[in-house]
């Protein structure tokens, strides 16, 4: 069966229906309401054919049709146009990140809050705990020819390691004293203090064995691990507001979930739909643990190619993930003009 032009618009008419009105969507109420230039009977015979192919979902006999999973997982990779954003909507962003900009972490959490009640979503937001993560020494070990173990111990007792090959080989002895030298230069040190202008000086210190600079700013500004991450969560009881969450058992459910910080960082992590800088999780019973009922989109933010936090949005399946992503995009603008 072809899934043609017609079907794809009367599929996508039905989806931004149903964001719309949480109604299960007839034949009827699409043909008076769009014009597609055939009659409800066509219509409803496309419908169907949607059915089969799992776009849609019929809830009860003889009631409408509203989309699947499946169908929504179509939409947001296809068919999904870009929502302009309201001039007040605009300048709440604007604001919010003018009073939080010289703060990279706050300008993230604080941004997360304003947006939770923009949207009646719940949002999530996560950055790197830089301010933790204090250096307190550095230790270079010889692995064997050529390759040497990086160690970098911070006031906190977390350890990161990572392996470097260099051009020669470097007795321990040696190692020892660029650990020092290197220790005795970036103790008490997070990220945030090693400007270009520090970092130039200490390569020029240690002179041939700079690379092993570069590793350790690599180390340094790696991805989030389990024990250098701040996460904040703001809305959390928005969810109620929605029909499909009516239910106690799913609404308890749901507030359970994103009482874990953990679980809730793991459903971060878990690879979607990737629209640019957006991973769009759509719930699919046990294959994510989100439920059928719910989809979270994440942003990622970056400037110059350094990734300053992430915010994810939280909510029904049927969520206006058009208006979510013209959010997130205009966040990116304002950001890159910042930097």
């Amino acid at each position: 069966m072809e899934l043609n032009e017609r079907k794809l618009n009367i599929l996508k008419a039905i989806v931004k229906d149903y964001i719309d009105t949480a109604e299960a969507i007839g034949s009827r109420t699409i043909s008076k309401k769009h014009d597609f230039g055939v009659s409800a009977a066509t219509i409803r015979n496309e419908m169907a054919d949607l059915e089969e192919l799992g776009y849609l979902i019929q809830p009860y006999t003889s009631a409408g049709r509203v989309p699947s999973v499946k169908g929504y997982r179509l939409y947001v990779d296809s068919l999904m146009s870009k929502d302009e954003l309201t001039d007040e909507e605009k300048l709440s962003i604007e604001n919010c990140m003018k009073e939080n900009i010289d703060n990279i972490s706050t300008l993230i959490h604080e941004t997360s809050k304003m947006l939770s009640k923009l949207t009646n979503y719940t949002t999530v937001a996560i950055t790197k705990s830089i301010t933790n993560n204090i250096i307190k020494y550095i230790q270079l070990v010889n692995l064997n020819e050529n390759e040497i173990l990086i160690i970098v111990v911070f006031e906190k007792g977390n350890v990161k390691k990572a392996n470097i090959r260099l051009n020669t080989n470097v007795e321990q002895a040696k190692l020892n004293i660029i650990s020092d030298s290197l220790t005795k230069r970036m103790a008490g040190k997070s990220l945030s203090d090693l400007d270009e202008n520090f970092i130039s000086y200490v390569k020029y210190q240690i002179g041939e064995f700079s690379v092993v600079v570069d590793e350790l700013i690599n180390i340094l500004n790696g991805n989030y691990s389990d024990d250098d991450y701040s996460l904040s969560l703001s809305g959390a009881t928005n969810i109620l507001n929605y029909p499909e969450f009516n239910d106690i058992i799913k609404a308890r459910d749901f507030l359970n979930l994103v009482e874990e910080k953990d679980s809730v960082a793991d459903l971060i992590k878990q690879k979607g739909i990737q629209k640019d800088n957006l991973n769009i999780l759509i719930g699919n019973d046990e294959e994510n643990g989100l439920g059928k009922d719910c989809s979270i989109v994440t942003a990622t933010y970056n400037v110059d190619d350094n990734t300053l936090g992430k915010i994810s949005f939280i909510g029904p399946t049927r969520m206006d993930y058009a208006r979510i992503c013209s959010i997130i995009n205009y966040m990116s603008i304002l950001l890159n003009k910042k930097k």
